[in-house]
Order: C-alpha cells, then sequence, then structure tokens
C-alpha cells in the first residue's frame, strides 16, 4: 500500500511536499488549486518539484482544481472552469503523475431547480475530460460527492458514468460516503458494487452532516467494515489520508491507524 498527503495549497508546495516528507508519507496528492498550486505556478515550479520528488523519493498524484464549476448554468464560467481543468490535466502529465483525481461538477444555485440541464453539463464536461486524460495517457480517477451537491453521491449515479467512460476509475472518498448515509454502508457498498474500478482511496473521518475532513478515529466512520471491503477486493494501492488539521501529526496517525487496520483483518 502507498500513503500519501494532499497540499493545502494555500501553502507553498514545496514546503507541503518537505513536511509530508519528514512524516514519511509515499507520494504528494497535489491539488491544483489556487492561490498557491494554480497550474501555471506548478508548471513555473515544475524542475524544483520533480527534484524534491526524486530527492525524497515520493511519488505525485494530482488533484484536480476543486473549486470550479463546470456544470454551471452560465456558459462563459462554466467554459473557464472547464478550461482549468483541462490545462491542468496537461500539466499533471508534463510532471508524470501516477494518477489524476477529478471533482465532480457541483450543482448548487440554480441548478438544482433544472437538474436534467445542470447535470447534462456535467456530462459534457466530463467527456471533455476524460477525452483529453486518454489523449494524454493518465489515469483519472473521479471522486465520489454527497447528497447536497446533487451530483455522483450513490453507487447507483455512477452505473452510466462508468458504462460510457470505459477507462475512468473511482476515488472513492470514505468521508464524502459517510455524510448522510442513514445504515453506513454507501462506502462498503461502491466497493461491492465497482469492484475493478475502485482506482483510488480519500480517507477522513466526519460525523455524517459535514465533511469535516477528522483524523482516522474522531469521527464515525465505519474504516474497520471498509478495509476489509477493500481486503477482499485485493485493493493494495494509493491511499490518500485528506485529514486537515493544523496539527500536522494527526496525518501520521492516522496511516497508522489504517496501516494497522489492514495488518490485523484477514
Amino acid at each position: 500500500m502507498l500513503y500519501g498527503a494532499m497540499n493545502f495549497p494555500v501553502r507553498p508546495v514545496l514546503k507541503e511536499l518537505e513536511t509530508f516528507s519528514e512524516l514519511g508519507f509515499d507520494y504528494l496528492e497535489l491539488t491544483m488549486d489556487a492561490p498557491m498550486a494554480h497550474y501555471k505556478i506548478i508548471r513555473q515550479q515544475k524542475k524544483r518539484l520533480l527534484k524534491a520528488l526524486h530527492r525524497h523519493n515520493m511519488k505525485l498524484l494530482c488533484h484536480l482544481p476543486t473549486f470550479v464549476y463546470t456544470a454551471d448554468l452560465t456558459h462563459s464560467i462554466r467554459k473557464a472552469s472547464l478550461k482549468e481543468v483541462l490545462k491542468s490535466l496537461e500539466v499533471a502529465a508534463e510532471l508524470g503523475c501516477l494518477k489524476a483525481v477529478l471533482h465532480p461538477s457541483y450543482i448548487m444555485g440554480l441548478g438544482i431547480f433544472v437538474l436534467d440541464q445542470a447535470r447534462e453539463y456535467a456530462l459534457k464536461s466530463l467527456d471533455a475530460v476524460t477525452e483529453k486524460a486518454d489523449q494524454l495517457g493518465l489515469f483519472l480517477c473521479i471522486e465520489n460527492l454527497f447528497p447536497k451537491i446533487h451530483s455522483l453521491a450513490e453507487p447507483d449515479d455512477f452505473s452510466e458514468i462508468f458504462e460510457k467512460f470505459p477507462t475512468l476509475k473511482l476515488t472513492l472518498d470514505t468521508g464524502h460516503a459517510h455524510i448522510g448515509d442513514i445504515d453506513g454502508k454507501r462506502a462498503v457498498n461502491f466497493i461491492k458494487r465497482f469492484p475493478d474500478r475502485i482506482g483510488h482511496i480519500h480517507a477522513s473521518d466526519n460525523l455524517g452532516e459535514t465533511d469535516n475532513h477528522l483524523p482516522v478515529g474522531a469521527g464515525t466512520v465505519n474504516f474497520y467494515e471498509i478495509i476489509e471491503a477493500l481486503k477482499n477486493i485485493g485493493y493494495d494501492d494509493t491511499i490518500t489520508l485528506e485529514v486537515f488539521s493544523k496539527d500536522r501529526d494527526y496525518l501520521k496517525i492516522s496511516r497508522d491507524k489504517l496501516a494497522a487496520m489492514f495488518t490485523c483483518l484477514f
């Protein structure tokens, strides 16, 4: 298993990388958001970033921009957002990243009153991003969201997506799957439903209401059941600790907890 951590994009990327190296992580998952990790800034830092990764013997994943609106009802906003994602994909390919993670289109504002139209825009954007990733030879993993975003939250939401895009994989986000999950089985259902499409994991905890990004064990996510399901499908790949606390030691603690669970569950 490879364990990684995600930079906070208001901090300098190279400093974040140094911190994660000191904590013993295997890779950086680079969130490509402004102000400090926009694709233009990353491209300027490309040589230094690649040298630092080599020096620390760390690998790289890229998380495409989160705070863009590729299903927005306004054409100019949607077009600009899609451009940001596609340009970020190009830089991700230049960096030779192992995987690229795609946050699905947000559907909010007036979009919730015309869901069919907004979802059509989201699908067209996904089509463009997937085509670009295939052209660049990138391993693209789309992330599950949570119900209030009205986009790709339940396992059923992904059936048509995976049928339409055969190269697309799933980034299973444990925190997102837990929000509003009445029976606590959504994450496990994703794994059982799409065992061959699980390409990456985001691990964080919460109390089932908001995306708190708590350390593992600080909330109510049943990680033992999730890990048991992952072991049953033979998953042995990348897990990013998406734990956003001021004290970075909680990243290491969360990683060690997960690693211990994988070891003790047979």
